[in-house]
């Protein structure tokens, strides 16, 4: 599995990257599934289930906000911070969910999210994500798992929104801390210029270092609000 220095520090709503950031990513990739395999027209109703610690802290973590507006198409990057409040008044207002921010379904967030303390089997923060048709009858089921940093796994998932790995070839791979030092050594790089370079695997220069100035502005951005 290769990871990018921007599967580790990456701009999302808090307070936790495993609370807030991956169930967001999660509600997002299970709608995003049901618009890629034409599921989303027959869509009329979701529930969602939040398991173990997500079910107990979920909605002190913002767990519950982030599963709302992740699917309604929103990404954690992206989003619009000032305007969350507003989003999800309405949301609990109207009782009516906007999938990917087009197609409208009753929701009534105390029947159709639910938080529940035991833990799925797989991971503590376990994600369960049904779609329903008109008849109430089941069309889609996903499991998902947010296992920290903003990282999300299924494990059941066997559609075109199953979750796998990033295999890009890196110049310089490594697995440990040793390795990395190594690999410095043996080419003459500095660990920054070591990095560098892996990331010109997945983008140009210019790219990592504009997205690496833009996280550091959200940094400042975010000191100065307080």
């Amino acid at each position: 599995m290769s990871l990018s220095i921007f599967d580790l520090f990456k701009i999302g709503i808090g307070p936790s990257s495993s609370h807030t950031v991956g169930p967001m990513c999660a509600a997002a990739r299970f709608a995003e599934g049901l618009q890629r395999d034409g599921l989303l027209a027959t869509t009329e109703g979701v529930r969602i289930e939040l398991h173990g610690s997500l079910g107990a802290t979920g909605k002190g973590h913002g767990s519950d906000k982030a599963v709302l507006l992740g699917l309604e198409g929103e990404q954690p990057e992206q989003i619009d911070t000032t305007r969350i409040p507003a989003r999800l008044a309405v949301i609990r207002e109207s009782c009516t969910l906007h999938l990917l921010g087009e197609k409208p379904i009753h929701f009534v967030e105390r029947e159709h999210l639910t938080m529940i303390r035991k833990p799925l089997a797989f991971h503590p923060n376990g994600m369960l994500f049904r779609a329903f048709d008109a008849a109430g009858l089941q069309i889609r089921s996903r499991t998902y798992y947010s296992v920290g940093g903003g990282f999300v796994v299924d494990e059941q998932a066997i559609g075109s929104d199953r979750i796998v790995e990033d295999q890009t070839p890196l110049p310089f791979p490594f697995h440990s801390a040793r390795e990395l030092l190594t690999l410095c050594d043996e080419h003459g790089l500095s660990i920054s210029q070591l990095m560098l370079a892996n990331e010109a695997a997945w983008r140009p220069e210019a790219q990592t270092r504009a997205r690496l100035l833009h996280i550091w502005q959200v940094m400042q951005d975010c000191v100065r609000a307080g």
